[in-house]
């Protein structure tokens, strides 16, 4: 059954190792040739009277040769260094011959994998016929067993006062390793997770190895990629409905302008209509002049005429004005005929002066279609 209560044990360091060993293989040839070169390695194994030393690329080794332990052989070891360019940037690793250092492999319960160096600095002269000032000591973890609660683990340690005499020889001679370990318990590649170092800490130089940086910046590189990933789908569909949204705000202003001009239009044609209707309504001049001239007798005259908005005014002079009401009522085209001022006689002419209105009736609809 799924234990939910139990505790999760990441090992973040042993999961970023095998993680940058993965990524490692998809680097083209090139880069991996630059990253192996800087992976490389300068082995010094000291021995009672000379120093072997070796170059060691991957599974590539390179016997530089063997030298005496003393100052002609460390200044041939010197020249060796200094006319390859490959051993600028190459870890200095010192391994200690049997002679030198000793293991013993241990258990311990797995509670005290927390803290290893405490629980061995506590228990060293218990374990070994030395006690914790008198060596220096690292641990080479080899199993961590949760179904039985242990760890198994290799000591490694070395008298203080060889190493440090060996470690002031290299330094006289300008020769600063940056790890130390036991040639029957060497470290493997930089991945091996029980990775040790028997180099006292206040031996060592303030620097972080480069491959923190390429870890770091792998690391940095995922989290990178990972939210362009995330964002970026994002950021071009907001870039996308921004544009859309540009688009249609010009084509609603055009349709708004359109729709204006399409308002306007109607209007125009509307009135237009209007006034055509009204035109075709009313008779024309020429049909109210011929219908008045039928009407009116050759001994009647007219000297003013003035037609508007449907209604026809006239003046002039008639034997007998009175008559002119009847006929132009019983005309189709005029109506409400009536006199606008008195009837009066002239003295001149003896007729009578009149001005008179009347109004226009409306053409009929098949009349106004003609």
């Amino acid at each position: 059954m799924l234990n939910l209560d139990a505790n999760i044990d990441l090992d973040v360091k042993k999961f970023f190792r095998w993680w940058g060993n993965e990524l490692s293989h998809l680097l083209p040839e090139e880069i991996k040739k630059i990253l192996d070169q800087q992976q490389s390695k300068l082995i010094l194994r000291p021995h009672a009277s000379s120093f072997s030393l070796t170059y060691e690329v991957g599974e590539a080794i390179e016997n530089l040769g063997e030298f005496s332990r003393d100052a002609a052989g460390v200044e041939a070891i010197k020249k060796i260094l200094a006319k390859d360019a490959r051993y600028e940037k190459t870890q200095f690793i010192v391994r200690l011959a049997p002679s030198d250092a000793i293991s013993k492999e241990l258990t311990f319960p797995i509670a005290a994998a927390e803290n290893l160096q405490q629980v061995i600095a506590y228990e060293i002269d218990r374990l070994t016929p030395f006690n914790k000032d008198q060596v220096y000591f690292s641990v080479k973890l080899v199993e961590k067993n949760k179904q039985a609660g242990i760890v198994r683990l290799v000591l490694v340690l070395t008298p203080k006062d060889k190493l440090d005499a060996l470690l002031d020889e290299l330094t006289a001679l300008t020769l600063h390793p940056s790890l130390i370990d036991y040639e029957p318990v060497s470290n493997q590649a930089k991945s091996d997770v029980s990775h040790y170092n028997l180099l006292p800490a206040h031996r060592r130089e303030n620097k972080i190895p480069w491959h923190s940086y390429v870890h770091g910046g792998l690391a940095a590189l995922f989290f990178l990629l990972l939210s362009v990933a995330m964002v970026l789908p994002i950021w071009l569909e907001s870039r996308a409905v921004a544009a859309l949204r540009d688009d249609i705000a010009v084509i609603e202003k055009e349709a708004r302008a359109v729709e204006n001009i399409q308002a306007e239009i109607d209007t125009i044609i509307a009135r237009a209509q209007q006034l055509i209707a009204k035109k075709q309504q009313s008779p024309t001049i020429v049909d109210i002049l011929n219908t008045l001239s039928e009407l009116i007798k050759d001994d009647t005259w007219l000297n003013y005429l003035r037609f508007n908005e449907g209604r026809l005014q006239f003046q002039g002079q008639s034997p007998a004005a009175s008559a002119l009401i009847s006929k132009l009522e019983e005309s189709e085209l005029f109506a409400n005929a009536r006199f606008v001022s008195p009837v009066t006689r002239d003295r001149l002419s003896g007729l009578e002066r009149f001005q008179l209105s009347v109004d226009i009736k409306p053409r009929s609809g098949d009349d106004a279609t003609r």
